[in-house]
Parts: C-alpha cells; structure tokens; sequence
C-alpha cells in the first residue's frame, strides 16, 4: 500500500487539476489514511473535495476531527453541502459541530436539517450506498465487499450521484453483480428514479411506496442531491402515532396522553383546554344575549342560529387543514403569506355568496318570509369570508408567535366563526327587523 506521504503527494496535486478524481482517491483509502490526508490539505483544497466526497463516508472522517476544524472546513463548502455531510451525522455529533459555526451558518443549516415530525425527511435513513457516476463495477463490488466485512446491511440498490451528490440513477444488486468489471456504473443505471421530497408526508410516501410495490425510496432535496432512504418499515411504523397525535392536539388533547393513561394525568392534560372552550362558549353566548330582545320578537332566528355557525365553522376548518399542511410541508414563505390568506379570504367570500344564496332561497321557501332570506344570506357571505381569513391567519399567527399551529387551532377557529356569525346574522335581523315584522 502506498505510504501516506505518497497519497498525500498524489492527492495535492490532483486537487488544482482534478477535485472529483482526487475525491474519489480518498475514498478508496483506508480511514486513518484518508484523515491523514484531509488533515494535511489546505482548508480550501479540503472544501472543494469535501463537497465531492460520499455523505456516508465523510460522516465518519469528521466525527475524527475536532469540531472547530471540522466547522471551518465545511463552512467553505456552503450551507448545502454542510447539511448534506451533518445530516448522515448521529445527532449529538451534529449538535457539537454546529456550535463551532458561525451563528449565520448555524441558523441555515439548522433550517435545512429541521424537518417535520411527519415528513419523510424525520423517517429516512441516511445510512445507503452511492458511488460516483465514473466509479467501475469492480470498485463498486471492492467496497461493498468492504462493506460487508463491516457487517453492515447490504443494499438492494445502489445508487449513483454525480461530484455534488447530486442522484443520478439507481442500479439494482442484481445487475451489479453480472455486470463488466471495468464497466462505469453510469453505463448500468436506471436514470428515471422514483423520489420523495424531505418535507413530503409520511402517509403520502407511504402511498408512493404501496403503490408501487417499492420497499425504499431514495429522499433528495429540491436540488436532487441525495440526503437518505425512506423504507416503508419506517413509515408504517410512525405512520399511526403520528395521526393520531395531530388528531389530539387539534381538538385541545396532550400528544402525550394515551387510551390507558392514568385519569390523574389525563384531567391534568384535558381540563386547561376545557376550561379555555367554556371561556370561548361563553363569549358566543354573550354575543348572543345582546340581541335577546330582537330574538324574543322573532323567534324563527333561533332556528337558523346553528346553520349560520356550522357553516363557518366547516368553512374555517377547510381553510384551517390546507393552511396547516402549508406550514408543514413549508410552501409558505414568509414573503407569501398575505397571498395565502387574501386567497383563502377570497375563497370565503365566494363560498359565503352562493352557499348564501343557496340558504336564502330555503329559509324562504321555508318560512315564506324573502327578508329572512336575505339576512341569513348576508350573514353566511361575512361569516365564511371572515372563516377563511381565520381559518389562515389562525395557524400562521401561531407559528410566529413561536407556538404550534397543531395545537387546539379548531378552538380558537370555532370561537371566531360562532361570535362572528352570530352577530352579522342578528345584526342584519335588527337592521331589517322591521321588514322581518311586517312579511
């Protein structure tokens, strides 16, 4: 085997000429060698090859280095390829070398790595293999030989990426194997991979992965550069806990509670919410006791009292999910939130004029009364336009005031809808009060 002085001369002089190549080098050596060689190179020889270098690989090597060093060589490589490097990292690692950042640095790539509770980015496992698009199948087949040695899982696809890790295509193990030895794996791909993005759904990859009769997906970034591997073992596991506990927070439940958890803590984690929902029942209440004297006169306004308010409610509610899985999947920038919530208002106003006019129609066929008609059709267009804007700007108010959108946003939703839509309908009664006398 060469000596160290030997590839350290070899690598130096492919870096000017040829980073991919002298990346591939260093691969190929033995740790201790290739650490040798990393901590020999000039910081910025070191950033140019290490964006080049597997994920995997690179992973290893750093937990080796000491966390200052380690921060300064991958800060030259830019904030993707710092991501890409910490996220196949165990997250104790990760943490370390991220306080060595700069606070600039840290704050972006903290974004990156932070994906959702529910999204495919949480379940995936960084632990696959990808060569380099010019690496020979008898190299390939060589580390994977390693690989085994290791007593490491052995793959059933291999993938293939480009110097940026950018994915490429995939080649099962089966054409591997019977493949030419001096063949580039380039020449053996599949280029039309089937990939999920980080931010997408479990449950959605889920379907991906049922559907298609797939065991594992490869997870790349809106780049295509290749972060991991979801396997369907991984969603299905989470898949249930995590529904069930956005199903919980929503209506005002712990996260934490379960079917068989004691009623001590279960009235701890339920009875503050209660007590929050009594407080807002209360205040529709008393939106209601307000026009007590217009309802004592025309008592049919009692009647459409819950048609006004569960329609704002379910109006609210649909605002409220495509908002919330906005948040979650990040299609919200900050810069684009008023147009999420003007549309979502937009939305309401439509809906209100013809579920209105709609609604109209029958309290007139129904009562005989074309007034009371136009009062609750004018109620529903201002409670459902105001549903929509609640229904969005709810769950965004809450994620910038640091909170989760998740948590009991029906309930404040509800509240919204049911004081509003009480007053416009009973203000509009007053308004006509006298024409509703008089039909």
């Amino acid at each position: 085997m060469a000596s160290t002085a030997h590839l350290l001369r070899l690598v130096a002089q492919l870096v000017a000429d040829d980073p991919a190549k002298a990346a591939r080098h260093i691969v190929l050596m033995e740790p201790e060698e290739a650490l040798d060689v990393l901590q020999a190179l000039d910081p910025r020889d070191l950033g140019s090859i290490l964006g080049r270098l597997e994920p995997s690989f690179t992973s290893k090597l750093v937990q080796e280095l000491t966390a200052e060093r380690v921060a300064h060589l991958l800060e030259r490589g830019g904030s993707d390829v710092c991501a890409s490097v910490l996220l196949s990292l165990p997250e104790a690692e990760r943490s370390r070398f991220l306080e060595s950042m700069s606070t600039e640095m840290r704050d972006r790539i903290r974004e990156s790595l932070t994906f959702p509770d529910d999204s495919a980015g949480r379940a995936m496992n960084t632990d696959y293999t990808a060569f380099q698009r010019e690496t020979t199948v008898k190299e390939a087949v060589r580390r994977l030989k390693k690989r085994a040695d290791q007593h490491r899982r052995a793959p059933s696809n291999i993938y293939v990426v480009d110097a940026r890790n950018t994915l490429l295509g995939v080649i099962s193990m089966r054409d591997l194997v019977i493949a030419t030895g001096t063949a580039p794996l380039e020449d053996l791909m599949q280029p039309d991979v089937l990939t999920v993005d980080p931010f997408e759904e479990k449950s959605r990859a889920f379907q991906v992965l049922s559907g298609r009769g797939f065991t594992s997906l490869p997870v790349v970034d809106p780049q295509k550069r290749l972060l991991g591997v979801v396997r369907a073992t991984a969603l299905l596991a989470g898949a249930k806990e995590t529904a069930a506990e956005d199903i919980q927070k929503l209506f005002g439940v712990s996260k934490d509670e379960r079917s068989f958890s004691s009623v001590s803590f279960s009235l701890r984690k339920r009875l503050p919410w209660l007590h929050i929902n009594l407080a807002t029942a209360f205040l529709a209440a008393s939106v209601v006791a307000l026009f007590e004297d217009i309802i004592a006169r025309i008592t049919i306004l009692a009647v459409y009292l819950p048609v006004v308010a569960g329609q704002g409610g379910n109006a609210g509610a649909q605002s409220l999910a495509v908002v919330m899985r906005g948040l979650v999947m990040r299609e919200i920038p900050p810069e684009h939130v008023r147009r999420v919530i003007f549309k979502e208002s937009l939305i309401g106003v439509i809906n209100g004029a013809v579920v209105g006019a709609v609604t109209a129609l029958i309290a007139w066929a129904w009562d005989g009364n074309p007034y009371l008609g136009l009062v609750i059709g004018l109620a529903m267009v201002v409670n459902l336009a105001v549903a929509g804007l609640a229904g969005a700007g709810i769950p965004i108010g809450m994620r910038r005031l640091g909170l989760d959108p998740a948590q009991s946003s029906s309930i404040v939703l509800t509240t919204v809808t049911d004081v509003i839509g009480f007053f416009a309908f009973l203000g509009f009664a007053v308004l006509f009060q006298d024409l509703l006398i008089q039909a």
